[in-house]
Parts: structure tokens; C-alpha cells; sequence
């Protein structure tokens, strides 16, 4: 789902409000989790799961192309755990799916 199915799906659920009301606030949520986790902070969503921030260390890599080796910087890159609802939901939405392809098969 891209960010526009997503706005058009929650106007398509709320028709009361207007598409622009729509966008605006899935755009304030994600500017409020990218603002938190570039503060260093954690999000946590209930149900759905938690944003936080893994450190790379510095590392030699190799370019692909001539093989040379080149200095990668740390870094910092965020990372999504689902929450064990959305996980249960998820695994039993696939288990029907899976079951249904082979009673077909």
C-alpha cells in the first residue's frame, strides 16, 4: 500500500472529512515518527508495533565493481518490529491463503 491508498482508503472510510484533511494527517503522523526517531527516540504503536534505531558500526567494505576497499562511516538506520497482534494477524491471514492454495492444488 502506498501512502496515496492509504489517504484515499481512510477518505473512502471517513467520508465526512475532506481528501485534504485526510492527507494532511497521515502526513502529520509519519512527519511525527520521522521527527522521533531522528531525535534518537523510540515509537511505539500499540497493536501495530515500534520504530526505533540500530547502530552500524564502521566498517572496511569492498567496492563491487574494481574490488578496492573503502571505508564505510556508522551510521544509524531505522528499524521496524511488528507487534505481536499485528504479527497474529498477519500469520493468520497468510495460514488461510496458504491453505486455500493447496486445497485448490
Amino acid at each position: 500500500m502506498t501512502k496515496s491508498e492509504l489517504i484515499a482508503r481512510l477518505n473512502e472510510k471517513f467520508n465526512k472529512f475532506v481528501s485534504l484533511d485526510c492527507q494532511e494527517s497521515v502526513a502529520a503522523i509519519l512527519d511525527s515518527i520521522s521527527q522521533s526517531l531522528s531525535n534518537g527516540s523510540r515509537v511505539e504503536i500499540r497493536g501495530f508495533g515500534s520504530f526505533s534505531l540500530n547502530h552500524r558500526p564502521p566498517r572496511l567494505g569492498r567496492n563491487p565493481k574494481t574490488g578496492q576497499r573503502v571505508d564505510v562511516p556508522e551510521k544509524y538506520v531505522p528499524h521496524f518490529r511488528a507487534g505481536k497482534e499485528l504479527r497474529a494477524r498477519v500469520n493468520s491471514l497468510h495460514k488461510g491463503a496458504v491453505e486455500a492454495g493447496n486445497s485448490l492444488g
